[in-house]
């Protein structure tokens, strides 16, 4: 059995189903982990959804900051913004299924000192209290008032955990940790409009995952979301979002040997990401 983790989808069905056919894949013996992003964006998250839904117990994938805004979009609670190209998933007749099935997915997703996560770990969590904090926001995702959570999710602050926050504010930091990070300072404050390459990160601000005495820096951590960061492959850190979506590549890695395996994206991107 072979273990591969691939990057940001974001609608690109047919770019997922090449790049497994290259990595031959057998969802028979075979594991998929996706990083989360699975729709939005692209041309066909319909049917990407539907495809890795199907796949079952062969395929593990962790939410996004774009899987959320769906579900939230779908209860009402948030708005359509004009480049969302959701409306295949909204209008479909198995949309509650969808929803449903996509709602009951994981934050974080830890095996064997592996951590996947769609965007980055807070520098003071160790995976133990990372694992705990999914945990919670998950139950609040699937529980009878998510709704209520959807609704309360989104916003800036607070943008530094502190034990003692409660309620949505607390939710709140645990889902922007998980599915929007890319920099903050050493102490852990949150920076969220910044996209663009290592070489131009805020003064003051790192990337999460190079914040010394990371307490989670003694398990790998395979993440989405920086689209910008592109490939990066460390000791501890598995970066996959290679912008398949803006005529990158889409990116998939067997875990057992850390072989690399991509497929180059046709699409063209009319401005890179980070500068729209």
């Amino acid at each position: 059995m072979a273990i591969y983790a691939v990057g940001d989808v974001q609608g690109c069905y047919i770019e997922l189903v090449q790049l497994l056919e290259k990595i031959q894949f057998d969802a028979s013996q075979d594991q998929l982990w996706l990083v989360g992003d699975l729709v939005n964006r692209g041309p066909d998250s319909l049917k990407v959804l539907r495809f890795v839904k199907a796949l079952g117990s062969s395929a593990i994938t962790v939410l996004g900051n774009h899987d959320l805004h769906l579900l939230a979009v779908a209860e009402g609670v948030a708005a359509l913004h004009h480049s969302d190209t959701l409306g295949g998933i909204l209008h479909a007749p198995d949309r509650e299924d969808l929803l449903f099935w996509l709602r009951n997915q994981k934050l974080l997703h830890a095996e064997n000192n592996l951590v996947m996560v769609h965007a980055g770990l807070l520098p003071g969590w160790t995976v133990k209290q990372a694992i705990s904090l999914a945990c919670e926001a998950e139950q609040a995702l699937r529980g009878d008032d998510y709704a209520g959570f959807l609704a309360n999710m989104y916003g800036n602050q607070p943008n530094q955990w502190r034990d003692d926050l409660l309620g949505y504010e607390r939710l709140r930091v645990i889902i922007n940790a998980f599915t929007r990070l890319r920099i903050c300072t050493e102490d852990g404050e949150m920076e969220f409009k910044f996209k663009g390459e290592v070489r131009d990160v805020l003064q003051g601000y790192r990337p999460w995952f190079e914040v010394p005495q990371r307490a989670s820096a003694d398990a790998t951590i395979i993440f989405g979301h920086w689209s910008a960061l592109g490939l990066v492959m460390q000791e501890r850190i598995i970066a996959l979002d290679t912008g398949c979506l803006w005529g990158g590549a889409l990116t998939a890695i067997r875990l057992e040997d850390r072989a690399v395996f991509q497929l180059t994206c046709d699409r063209v991107p009319v401005e890179k990401p980070w500068i729209v």
